[in-house]
């Protein structure tokens, strides 16, 4: 098993523009297993991720912000499977 590095207290958790710092995203990664990306829009059928993966919609509004992918793929496709939390 990898050695896990915890993040820095020296450092904020995300930067001035709000985005996750990266060394506690890859600590956060190594003890949760889960990855978190964010953009715009829905992530079906433009985002490739695996299992696990959380995504935020930076442009959603009340009920269209969060997703979760919970199939691999579907019929190949690595950015199908996307579930709306």
């Amino acid at each position: 098993m990898a050695e896990i590095i915890n993040p820095s207290p020296n450092y904020p958790i995300v930067n001035d523009e709000g985005q996750s710092n990266r060394e506690f995203t890859l600590w956060l990664q190594q003890m949760t297993g889960l990855q978190i990306l964010s953009g715009s829009g829905s992530p079906e059928t433009v985002v490739a991720a695996s299992q696990k993966t959380l995504y935020m919609n930076t442009a959603g509004t009340a009920g269209s912000i969060l997703y979760i992918k919970r199939d691999a793929s579907i019929g190949g496709d690595k950015t199908k499977g996307w579930i709306l939390v």
